[in-house]
């Protein structure tokens, strides 16, 4: 599992229970994008891009998660098109081992990438203990 926003200088419920499990995470962002400046963000994602496509092309692995790549994809506080650029990403998604299955996680998918999809899934809270001012629980989000 590749993390594109998830910041190594935190752990994450997810990253623990994984790990446990002799999964391979590793968070390669900066954290949310009001914490850090747009050129660290910027850095982050494109060594985050540089690291995916070394491990889809290398043959390594039969399953990639690339967490959060949609939500990296859909920034648009800061230029990221350079560094991140769709169809770049399609072009190795399309080109990947055929015994490789990539999952990618996060809100706001790209057309683009729905499209070349096997399966899409949209996973929606109707009711969040957000909403009622609860933080975040030990255990569920971290």
């Amino acid at each position: 599992m590749l993390q594109f926003i998830k910041s190594p200088e935190r752990s994450y419920g997810e990253q623990l229970s994984l790990e446990k499990l002799g999964a391979v995470v590793q968070q390669l962002g900066a954290g949310f994008t009001w914490t850090k400046t747009p050129e660290e963000h910027r850095t982050a994602l494109e060594s985050a891009w540089k690291t995916a496509k070394e491990c889809i092309e290398g043959g390594e692995y039969d399953l990639i998660i690339l967490d959060e790549l949609n939500n990296a994809l859909a920034i648009d506080s800061f230029p990221i098109h350079d560094i991140l650029p769709l169809n770049e990403v399609i072009e190795v998604l399309l080109n990947r081992p055929a015994s490789l299955h990539v999952l990618i996680t996060g809100r706001d998918a790209k057309d683009e990438i729905k499209a070349i999809a096997d399966l899409v899934s949209v996973i929606e809270a109707e009711k969040h203990y957000y909403d009622e001012g609860v933080n975040a629980i030990y255990g569920i989000e971290y």
